[in-house]
């Protein structure tokens, strides 16, 4: 599966998607700030990774893959819930990655901060695409097992 971007998709999202995008990510921030007033800023800050998005974004990824498929004449309900553990997958490796940035911003930080956002970036790459690699190496090496059989794969239509 390679990875592109598409301004197609832009063309897909109805324009009151975008305001369920908003509200739903502002309101996971407020709750991240809610969590950090009572239990402090590091409790707080570990809430506010929580992609923002990522709950507006499963479901109208699932929304549209459904459509598509009904466009087409097909029930599409299997391949909007593929589409969008898909998605969940990714925002769980790039989570890692985000430890590692973390990580690495905080051992480096206090020497130089320029240094330590691009060093905790390249971190950031480093281990998200490690972790992609573990996972597709994984579902290759494994894919006869039975509960790893069942976890949604990039290269599946």
């Amino acid at each position: 599966m390679l990875v592109k971007l598409s301004s197609s998709a832009l063309k897909k999202t109805r324009w009151y998607e975008y305001g369920v995008r908003f509200v739903l990510g502002g309101l996971a921030t407020v709750f991240a700030g809610i969590i950090g007033q009572y239990f402090g800023a590091a409790v707080g800050g570990l809430f506010l990774a929580l992609p923002a998005i990522f709950c507006a974004s499963a479901t109208l990824i699932e929304s549209h893959e459904r459509r598509a498929k009904a466009n087409v004449g097909l029930a599409g309900a299997r391949r909007g819930q593929q589409a969008a553990a898909l998605d969940a997958a990714g925002a769980g490796l790039g989570s890692i990655g985000l430890a590692g940035f973390a990580l690495t911003f905080w051992a480096t930080a206090e020497t130089n901060v320029v240094g330590a956002f691009a060093a905790a970036i390249l971190a950031w790459m480093i281990v998200s695409v490690s972790a992609w690699w573990a996972r597709q190496f994984f579902l290759r090496r494994f894919s006869s097992l039975g509960q790893l059989a069942r976890l949604p794969r990039p290269d599946v239509e």
